[in-house]
């Protein structure tokens, strides 16, 4: 497994790992270069199907993608016939891989004090004002109280500039929301959207939130951004169950 991917230092179960990848490794050249796993984005299909080949070989299966939407719709890994038009997904099942990919946007890790069930959910603002990390949660079937959630690599609050109608949409809900967010010139803010995250979990019940401290626009060695660089590639954030009691990458 490569070195520079990200194992989430948080107190899940033995039976739950999880990863992120980086921008390290990999086949694409530039503006993809490195490990990009997106393959909407304009990189050679090639180079693609090559980096989840690498990735794959970290994996107990192949990842479930997504068609990513800004949505809040959760795929059941265990049911049947469903769409995978979503952004987020989840199991009960050993063995199969969640994924969700990323570029600025907000990717959160999801299991249950049990290790019973995970899930793997993509927020950007869109997706935290309109539920996603809720739905999440809520498609779990577990209490609330007793999930954990791990927030990845985003983008930071020291570069993450909205308009007016993003913290409005967050405050209408949330009042102490408008602390997530520093005014800047007329009718723009930079928004915390670790904060955010945070917030929306703390009101369903999610207390037990772990990681939050990347910016995937400022460290732009490490990560891919879109808002940075526009034409880039993408990011896996992972999450399973497993069989046994083997580490990532055994």
């Amino acid at each position: 497994m490569n070195p520079d991917w990200i194992i989430p230092d948080w107190p899940a179960p033995e039976q739950v790992s999880a990863l992120v990848t980086t921008r390290a490794g990999g086949v694409s050249v530039a503006p993809y270069a490195g490990l990009n796993l997106g393959g909407h984005v304009g990189d050679d299909p090639a180079s693609v199907a090559q980096n989840r080949a690498i990735l794959r070989a970290a994996l107990p299966a192949e990842p479930i993608w997504l068609t990513q939407v800004h949505g809040s719709a959760v795929f059941d890994a265990d049911g049947r016939n469903a769409s995978t038009e979503a952004d987020a997904s989840m199991t009960r099942q050993a063995g199969r891989v969640c994924a969700v990919l990323t570029a600025d946007c907000l990717p959160v890790l999801f299991c249950d004090r049990q290790g019973s069930v995970v899930a793997a959910a993509h927020a950007g603002w869109r997706g935290l004002a309109g539920g996603m990390l809720e739905a999440a949660v809520a498609a779990m079937q577990v209490p609330a109280d007793g999930v954990m959630a791990w927030l990845g690599p985003a983008i930071g609050a020291q570069a993450f500039e909205v308009g007016d109608e993003v913290r409005e949409a967050f405050v209408a809900m949330q009042p102490q929301a408008s602390a997530a967010f520093v005014a800047q010139r007329r009718g723009k803010w930079l928004a915390d959207i670790y904060a955010l995250a945070r917030l929306r979990l703390h009101r369903i019940g999610v207390t037990r939130i772990y990681g939050g401290g990347a910016c995937t626009y400022n460290e732009s060695a490490r990560f891919y951004s879109y808002r940075r660089d526009g034409a880039t590639g993408r990011m896996a954030s992972l999450i399973w169950l497993r069989h046994d009691g083997s580490k990532v990458g055994d």
